[in-house]
């Protein structure tokens, strides 16, 4: 089990470490939790969803196995999308687990905790684990079970929301592709997207697990979008990562659109009046809009703890998103004259209706709708398979001295000034940022960067990548 780590949205690991009695061992921990904390009591509902990885229903089915010898009542929903999940689990008050790794490597998976009024958060996390070390290497019944199946009840529920989001009809006129691969989001975007109108296109689908980040989106995913949309007339693609809370939109040309960008657009599209988004999303938020932001580090927890506190302080029209565009609401929003509930998690679905129906108000290209926020140009991307002790390594040398982060950047430019809230966001004396960041769910390093224009912009991006991978090399 040594994969097993909480990272920025729950327990990540090796599929072969979590497999058998690691999930039940932390299924048996997250019970426990609930119980002791009052979360739940003996003979609750909790709520187990799935994405479409090779090894989630395994995974699933012992999860299912070690709630009921726990004392709760576990529901299977299927596979469907994360932020489906969470809203059946708010709606029933139950405590919910999701099966997924999210947009992390096939070989890889991981567990998402709910407790009855929303995501957990890093206290959670820290009682989980504790429970799950009492539990240590005692004997544990990793006996697998089946339960009452709600997958299109819950389904339903999740749909009504976003069907009653925009006006009737509002998408009609457009064409649109469903990048379907191996997301649990494909059939619902289908059916939405079609109630209002819209052509739809399904592009791709897979029965292999293809992993889809929505932050660094790779250059297959990127080739295949742009020959599908001259070929299929299409004025958008859009899809989502493997459990459905991260979206990604491509304009008429198949460019993809900024996570952050979609995020801003629906903050813009629910009227909000506090916005809060991490570090890394785009530095031209703050002058986007007419509303107050607070940035935190990387990951929902931290989102999600930023809106309880402007919550508590008295704000209304709360809601969050993060640099990958997954989208969360913390207050209950009037749109189009109708209440639309709070849904504290990200969610896919939000972000990409809202986007679209911009366009569609506008009667303009999506590359069109894209360009009028005139953001700095932004750009991220990761190396992959980095070792966590060779990331770790990097961010100690950054942050000893000034001195090491000037030598380090010097073949890019000088160091204007710096941020340490997550990783290190440098500014440099020419007005570019570089965000260089271990990721919290993978074996990656990330970097992250913002010019005045798209070529500098992907320069700075290689430069950055380059400079880390040189590092790493010279350790060796």
């Amino acid at each position: 089990m040594s994969s097993l780590k909480f990272g920025t949205s729950g327990l990540r690991g090796l599929s072969a470490d979590l497999t058998g009695r690691a999930s039940a061992l932390y299924a048996t921990a997250f019970a426990r939790h609930l119980l002791k904390s009052g979360h739940a009591k003996p003979g609750d509902l909790i709520l187990v969803g799935r994405d479409f990885r090779e090894s989630s229903p395994a995974i699933s089915a012992t999860c299912i196995g070690a709630l009921k010898r726990a004392g709760l009542t576990p529901i299977d929903c299927g596979t469907l999308p994360t932020p489906a999940l969470a809203l059946y689990g708010l709606h029933l008050k139950a405590a919910s687990l999701m099966i997924t790794g999210s947009h992390i490597p096939a070989d890889r998976n991981g567990i998402k905790f709910y407790r009855p009024d929303g995501e957990i958060d890093k206290r959670d996390e820290v009682a989980i684990s504790e429970e799950a070390l009492a539990i240590g290497d005692s004997i544990l019944d990793e006996t697998s079970a089946e339960a009452e199946n709600r997958t299109a009840e819950t389904e339903a529920l999740f749909l009504q929301r976003n069907k009653d989001l925009l006006p009737s009809g509002s998408l009609a006129g457009l064409t649109i592709g469903v990048y379907q691969h191996s997301t649990v989001a494909r059939d619902l975007f289908g059916e939405v997207l079609s109630h209002y109108g819209a052509r739809v296109v399904p592009l791709g689908r897979s029965e292999r697990f293809i992993p889809v980040d929505t932050e660094a989106v790779s250059a297959e995913t990127i080739r295949l979008m742009k020959a599908w949309a001259p070929e299929h007339g299409l004025d958008a693609i859009v899809s989502a990562d493997g459990d459905g809370d991260r979206p990604l939109v491509a304009d008429e040309t198949g460019e993809p659109l900024r996570g952050d960008l979609l995020g801003l657009i629906a903050a813009n599209f629910l009227g909000a009046d506090v916005v809060v988004t991490p570090v890394t999303s785009n530095s031209g938020i703050e002058s986007a809009g007419s509303y107050a932001v607070t940035r935190t580090r990387v990951g929902s927890p931290y989102v999600i703890a930023g809106m309880d506190e402007a919550i508590a302080a008295g704000k209304a029209n709360v809601m969050g998103f993060e640099a990958n565009g997954g989208t969360l609401t913390a207050s209950r929003f009037t749109v189009e004259g109708k209440p639309f509930e709070p849904l504290p998690t990200r969610d896919s679905f939000l972000p990409i209706l809202a986007t679209l129906y911009a366009a569609a108000l506008a009667k303009k290209p999506l590359s069109a709708v894209a360009g009028s926020y005139r953001l700095p140009f932004a750009a991220a991307d990761r190396l992959e398979n980095f070792p966590v002790e060779t990331s770790a390594a990097l961010m100690a040398y950054l942050r000893a001295s000034d001195a090491n982060l000037a030598d380090f950047l010097k073949p890019v430019a000088a160091v204007a000034s710096k941020s340490d809230i997550d990783g290190l966001r440098v500014t440099l004396v020419d007005n570019r940022n570089i965000h260089f960041r271990p990721s919290g769910n993978a074996p990656e390093m990330r970097c992250y960067v913002e010019a005045s224009s798209e070529s500098e912009a992907k320069n700075l991006l290689e430069q950055g990548l380059g400079l880390i991978g040189a590092w790493a090399a010279a350790r060796v």
